[in-house]
């Protein structure tokens, strides 16, 4: 465990995301959401493939048991990036990106109602608190006339699709982990963004008219590769459920580029709707983890002994729930 390393990989994992998302918002719709989408995963796949030949994953990147969960991962995915260009087109980074972070959220609900997993007081407390955030961050928009207009109504309906469909990967993930690598789910889960990316191009694709139209499409793709390979390697030095509350340093990253690029500045009421969103999230994550290691400890000698080989540690139960904000951001 290196704990420096983690932690560093992944702040920039989410540095690099939030530079993703700064770049989509500052395009404004002018392409259309599957030409972005379309770039996204083009440049995306092209670090990733060489990331994986460097650990000697390249083959493991293409082999799959179960082709048919790729492609239930792969509907999550196309949902989940076509929402997020559409809502960062129409509202500011920093309200998507706290709206992004209810997945988590509606995970737990999910398990609940879809799973059948026994949830009791302590989460579904931290969802009606984490909701009950996002109202208090909406407010603004609410309080005046002027800020809701269509274009932001349907601003927060996309985000609010994306953090819905990101709580539906992780629940998918949940179940495709038990028979698939990452290597194969990250590369099918781009290809098949891509594909469904394509299929758009005789809907009115815009050629880029200026250099700067191709360095941004191509930095949303490369920003988004560099993040998930940085995502990825930071979970070869500490544990899931360690590491998943700083997946919440991408709001500190989205309101400073929001700031710094587009003059976006958050309200109070917006910081402190935010703050318990990332609070309810975190407080979820951590109870994981607790019920992860109590588990553990209440598991008997012989079914430790008869554990997966990838799942070689208490925190293994809750590293899909910590993946999810990264797979739902792209």
């Amino acid at each position: 465990m290196n704990v420096l390393k983690a932690v560093s990989l992944k702040i920039l994992s989410t540095l690099m995301f939030a530079v993703m998302g700064a770049q989509v918002r500052y395009l404004e719709g002018i392409f259309p959401v599957g030409q972005v989408a379309f770039f996204r995963s083009l440049f995306a796949l092209i670090p990733l493939l060489v990331f994986f030949a460097l650990r000697g994953e390249l083959g493991r990147a293409f082999k799959t048991k179960h082709p048919s969960a790729h492609l239930i991962r792969g509907v999550f995915s196309i949902t989940g990036t076509f929402c997020t260009f559409a809502a960062l087109a129409r509202i500011p980074i920093g309200d998507f990106t706290a709206i992004a972070f209810v997945a988590p959220l509606i995970t737990v609900v999910f398990a609940a109602t879809m799973l059948k997993e026994t949830v009791h007081a302590y989460r579904w407390g931290a969802v009606v608190a984490g909701f009950g955030g996002v109202m208090l961050m909406l407010s603004p928009y609410f309080q005046s006339h002027a800020a809701v207009t269509s274009s932001a109504i349907a601003g927060i309906a996309f985000a609010f699709a994306n953090a819905i469909s990101g709580g539906g990967a992780t629940i998918q993930i949940r179940q495709i982990t038990q028979t698939e690598t990452t290597a194969a789910i990250l590369t099918y889960m781009t290809l098949i963004v891509m594909g469904a990316a394509l299929l758009t191009l005789p809907f009115g694709w815009i050629a880029p008219a200026t250099w700067e139209h191709w360095v941004l499409l191509i930095g949303i793709g490369v920003a988004g590769g560099l993040g998930q390979m940085t995502f990825t390697e930071s979970y070869r030095y500490a544990p899931a459920s360690f590491l998943a509350p700083f997946d919440y340093t991408a709001m500190l990253w989205a309101y400073l580029l929001g700031y710094w690029i587009f003059a976006e500045v958050a309200t109070p009421w917006v910081l402190l709707g935010a703050v318990i969103i990332a609070a309810s999230g975190i407080f979820v994550i951590l109870r994981e983890r607790y019920l992860g290691l109590k588990r553990l400890r209440d598991m008997p000698v012989a079914a430790i002994g008869a554990m997966a080989d990838h799942e070689p540690d208490p925190d293994a139960p809750v590293t899909a729930l910590a993946q999810a904000p990264m797979h739902k951001a792209s």
